[in-house]
């Protein structure tokens, strides 16, 4: 298919672009295969590149001859294009909607994108498996890298080399696959250095109605328990929902197979659910009436900021079990690669501070999200305003990220990364140059060659002037276990994403900014004095008539 086979109407002059909080600008409207440009022949006007794919839905609208397209984006910014005559406003408007849903993964921009900048590192090889487990064999023995999912045969949604007991071997692991929910086996997902614990991830079982076991998977499981240990089992659906699954084929572990195994349920809402919501709480946010009480209503209608809250708490208790209970754990829901994932990735930002780095928070969402099969083409396929109704669509991985603020927010100095660093990971997901999250899982991205053909998001990323604009000015190196606040009222509405295109937001940001540099301020007084009390330290050893100071 040819681009400008879709394209009916290529150039448009005298469009006339409103966008928040830049001023109106009038100039050339152009259709590409992959962008929406808007360029003007003023000077020092920021000219308008927007990504097809970055476009969730469009309004048209008519007066007289002059038509209005409103476009309304996936990171949730709404910009007007006021275009003279009808037929060009309709061909404009069918154009972009018909580029804006291609759903095949080569025609995307990330396979056509050339980079402008220097690639110092490449980003596809930086987190590979054989790498990590690198550093876990430098803490453990225990454990093996297993390829019995090398052609991806076993579980398609898992990568090629997973960590498994090294007393495990690889038939036991296909039988396991047949057992669990999409092939999804227990893995390592973290090993927790202090004490020895684990915790690993994977599908569901799939017992039924008849109480189908299987031995290979208990002894997987009780091979990762120390003498006299027990283990949790964290499901993240209500007790009723895992019973509702066994007339499905699903199901939980009995506590007669697992006897070592406490199970807990901690109820987290399932995708259909969480798009609603997002839905919702963008409809709260733009809501225009300024009224306070309506707006507040709104927000709690939308049940998001108890999803965070959900989400948090399941992540502490994994935490906790690990860290003060000495007690390995595993994580599963239905399929375990949406709630699964947030609670293994959460737990490890608690519990490991080299996670709270640039370069290790990158190697986790390696990990725990893009090699372990978290589906980001189907959830990111829509944002809140699509018009269509949703599928597979769901805000898993930009509930992770509000999640991850929260706890940033309570612990400004324990992260190496800012906000902005979240911020562009929530707009990379829905619509980027990049193919990091492109695809479902690492079978699909190693068919169509993403590594080979496309550029990766970590090789822009780590870049020295890029790295310098996402470091955390109060960062100081905290090698402590940290727990977050879970009560209502210390988990805020994330501005940064759901009123950045809100005024109130600008001067938060311009309050943050404020706040970093009063107190970059007050540490270049404090060490003043610190030097001032050196320099008297000194000379009370010369003169003793000082030692009154």
């Amino acid at each position: 298919m040819e681009f400008a086979e879709l394209i009916k109407t290529p150039r448009v002059d005298g469009v006339v672009l409103h966008r928040p909080f830049m001023p109106t600008v009038e100039g050339t409207l152009c259709l590409t295969g992959h962008h929406l440009i808007l360029s003007s022949r003023q000077d020092n006007i920021e000219e308008l590149w927007l990504l097809h794919s970055n476009i969730d839905s469009i309004e048209k609208r008519f007066v007289g001859s002059l038509g209005s397209i409103i476009v309304k984006c996936k990171d949730l910014r709404v910009i007007q294009l006021d275009i003279p005559g009808m037929e060009e406003c309709l061909n404009i408007a069918s154009s972009i909607e018909a580029l804006s849903t291609l759903d095949s993964l080569s025609l995307m921009y990330p396979f056509f994108y050339r980079p402008m900048f220097e690639v110092i590192e490449d980003g596809w090889k930086l987190f590979l498996p054989e790498e990590a487990f690198k550093d876990l064999e430098s803490m453990t023995d225990e454990w093996r890298l297993s390829d019995v999912n090398k052609d991806f045969s076993v579980c398609p949604s898992y990568p090629s080399l997973v960590a498994v007991p090294k007393n495990i071997d690889d038939e036991a692991l296909r039988k396991m696959a047949t057992f669990r929910q999409g092939g999804r086996f227990p893995v390592l997902s973290y090993y927790h250095r202090k004490n020895g614990m684990v915790m690993m991830r994977a599908g569901q079982p799939l017992t039924g109605t008849n109480g189908r076991r299987c031995k290979e998977d208990e002894k997987l499981i009780n091979a990762t328990l120390r003498p006299g240990k027990r283990g949790y089992i964290i499901d993240t659906r209500a007790i009723n929902v895992a019973q509702q699954a066994k007339a499905r084929g699903g199901g939980f572990e009995s506590e007669a197979n697992y006897p070592q195994w406490r199970r807990i349920h901690k109820a987290i809402e399932r995708s259909n659910v969480l798009q609603e919501s997002l839905i919702k709480l963008v409809e709260a946010c733009n809501d225009q009436s300024h009224n306070m009480d309506r707006w507040l209503s709104k927000l709690e209608a939308s049940s998001w900021q108890s999803h965070v809250k959900e989400i948090l708490t399941t992540a502490c208790l994994a935490a906790q079990c690990i860290d003060r209970e000495g007690a390995s754990v595993l994580v599963h829901g239905t399929e375990g690669t949406d709630s699964t994932l947030q609670v293994t990735s959460l737990a490890q930002i608690i519990l490991d501070p080299s996670r709270r780095t640039i370069r290790g928070f990158q190697s986790l969402v390696e990990r725990e999200w893009l090699q372990a099969g978290h589906p980001f083409q189907q959830r990111c396929a829509q944002s809140a305003y699509s018009n269509s109704k949703p599928r597979q669509e769901a805000p898993v991985f930009l509930l992770f990220l509000d999640c991850v603020w929260q706890i940033l927010r309570q612990f400004p100095c324990s992260f190496e990364f800012n906000e902005s660093f979240l911020l562009l990971l929530f707009e990379h997901t829905y619509a980027s140059q990049f193919g990091t999250f492109l695809g479902n899982y690492t079978a699909e991205r190693v068919k169509v060659s993403l590594p080979e053909k496309t550029v990766s998001l970590w090789s822009w990323v780590n870049r020295p002037q890029e790295l310098q604009r996402l470091t955390n000015p109060l960062y100081e190196a905290n090698g402590l276990v940290i727990w977050p606040s879970v009560a209502p009222q210390s988990l805020l509405l994330w501005e940064g994403v759901f009123l950045r295109w809100n005024r109130s937001s600008q001067c938060l940001d311009e309050a943050y900014d404020e706040m970093v540099h009063i107190i970059e301020y007050n540490k270049e007084l404090q060490n003043k004095v610190n030097s001032l009390r050196r320099q008297l330290a000194q000379l009370e050893t010369q003169d003793p008539l000082l030692e009154s100071l």
